[in-house]
């Protein structure tokens, strides 16, 4: 069993040992994957279609090439199907009998590590996959010459990955400038996208640089997402940089800085320095008492000028889960057979790691972070409940989050702030696809499960809908008949541009690529 004490042991030895490397290494060409086909059909499954209608099945899902071309309905539940009603001319089939389908998932907020967490970007890709994400948002994916490289040799189906959007920071990428004035905030967004980049991922700005950003990124077609931190959100918090046109906010930064009852401020401890980290991230939970109460005219204006404003929340609550409870989230399923070691250690208390801040983790700190967690919960499901937008993202490799894993935990936070099964499968696959289309004014081209649309699915053996633990890679535990323990589900299939993976053994893959690294560090015999 890989421990936190036993591991911790170990990297006091290995530490400096120089193993890790200093880089992202980009995907290996691609050799997983079968077709795309000239016509794949997908028989008997039932369909949860994404945009928020209630499954229904039997249907028949023709794929030419890495697009639908029909969705038929075949029968009824229960009634064996006619087979003269069902499409044919299949070159290869898929029989999906007793098994659901569903778009593939959109992840808004990643990136894809790099050493010395996990110094190959296949294994952050093959995670995604293996959970059904077959796009993410990258803000940024990583250094910018590498995301668009590997943005492009993923729409090209180079190698195995989701569909990469790259959202970047201002004056990154290797642009020769800084940012201090507004015609030099435009000159960079003109810059990166003449470089071909999708959006901006901004922090909260000084006002004119951010309303320039945000100006010049929509004259170009670019989208714009915001971390609106807190050493800028006194100057720009959420009501401010939505009133100047920002898409959407994710995190909860900005949030309740724009709800602030008796203070201009958060009400920082003396002794707060921001540079430590466990002061960073335990105060933020602090705020939870400090605003308007839920339902006040004041939470209820300013979710109505997120929705005026068209604003998206792109929450990503699960990334601090572990501020909740950091003992569930430091021993998880999933670290024993997935998580790296180079990617557990940099997981351990460290002054010196962005996200490692369990330096003397309390009770009262957890019980804030409870508390904080019901307002926000209450904040998303709200604005879900007058017709806002909210969307999925994870922001995995920082917390003892995992990529993957810790997108199937959003998807149950979701739920637990009051969205319906349905509502969440909405947030996962339609509306990430119409937020990362809105700015460039064309149609969804994935999302939903609908003629016309790219061939992204995924397939699984149980029903999502009645246990959103099933999309685990390490699936759900239950009784069998025999009153034994036996785990289900995982995904079976995520098929991406028509191209069908074998989602468990992605899984494989990856356990592979961790049984590697703990024979090269000389840990196999610690675990």
């Amino acid at each position: 069993m890989k421990t936190f004490t036993t591991l911790l042991s170990v990297f006091m030895v290995i530490a400096f040992s120089g193993l890790l490397s200093a880089q992202t290494n980009p995907a290996p060409d691609r050799v997983e994957g079968e077709g795309p086909y000239e016509r794949l059909i997908i028989r008997g499954a039932t369909m949860i279609e994404g945009s928020g209608y209630p499954a229904m099945g039997p249907v028949d899902i023709v794929i030419e090439g890495n697009r639908i071309e029909e969705v038929r309905t075949v029968g009824y539940p229960g009634v064996p199907i006619d087979e003269d009603g069902r499409p044919d001319g299949a070159t290869h089939e898929i029989d999906a009998s007793g098994m659901y389908v569903l778009p593939g998932f959109v992840d808004m907020h990643v990136h894809a590590g790099g050493a010395p967490k996990n110094p190959d970007a296949e294994y952050a890709y093959k995670l995604w996959l293996a959970h059904g994400v077959t796009t993410v948002r990258g803000v940024p994916l990583g250094e910018m010459d590498f995301a668009l490289s590997e943005s492009r040799r993923s729409a090209n189906n180079e190698i195995t990955a989701p569909r990469i959007y790259e959202y970047h920071r201002p004056g990154g990428g290797g642009w020769e400038g800084q940012i201090r004035a507004p015609e030099d905030a435009r000159e960079w967004v003109r810059w990166a996208a003449d470089k071909g980049i999708h959006g901006l991922k901004l922090g909260s700005e000084k006002p004119e640089i951010m309303e320039a950003l945000i100006d010049e990124a929509k004259k170009h077609g670019l989208g714009t997402t915001a971390h609106l931190a807190q050493t800028g959100v006194a100057q720009m918090n959420a009501r401010d940089a939505t009133a100047i046109g920002l898409e959407t906010v994710t995190h909860f930064y900005g949030h309740f800085e724009s709800l602030l009852k008796d203070n201009a401020v958060q009400d920082f401890p003396y002794y707060h320095n921001h540079q430590n980290e466990q002061h960073r991230f335990g105060q933020v939970a602090r705020l939870w008492d400090q605003i308007h109460e839920p339902g006040s005219e004041e939470w209820n204006a300013l979710l109505q000028h997120y929705l005026d404003n068209n604003v998206t929340m792109d929450p990503t609550m699960t990334i601090y889960e572990a501020g909740r409870d950091v003992m569930r989230a430091r021993n998880a399923d999933w670290h024993e057979k997935y998580t790296l070691p180079s990617m557990w250690k940099f997981y351990t208390p460290d002054r010196r790691a962005h996200g490692s801040y369990w330096f003397d983790w309390t009770t009262f700190d957890e019980v804030a972070w409870k508390n904080y967690y019901k307002r926000w919960m209450q904040l998303i499901n709200d604005y879900k409940n007058m017709g806002g937008r909210v969307t999925t993202g994870s922001d995995s490799g920082f917390i003892y989050d995992l990529y993957g894993f810790g997108f199937v935990e959003e998807l149950e936070l979701l739920q637990e702030a009051g969205f319906t099964p349905l509502e969440v499968i909405q947030a996962a696959t339609y509306n990430g696809a119409q937020t990362l289309h809105d700015p460039t004014g064309e149609p969804i081209q994935f999302g939903r499960i609908s003629e016309g649309l790219l061939a992204d699915l995924v397939l699984l053996e149980e029903n999502p809908l009645q246990n959103l633990k099933v999309l685990y890679g390490t699936g759900a535990v239950r009784l069998d008949d025999n009153n034994q323990v036996e785990r289900v589900g995982g995904v079976k299939y995520t098929i991406k541009d028509g191209i069908i993976y074998d989602a468990k053994q992605l899984l494989e893959d990856v356990a592979r690529m961790v049984e590697e690294q703990e024979r090269e560090m000389g840990l196999k015999e610690s675990y």
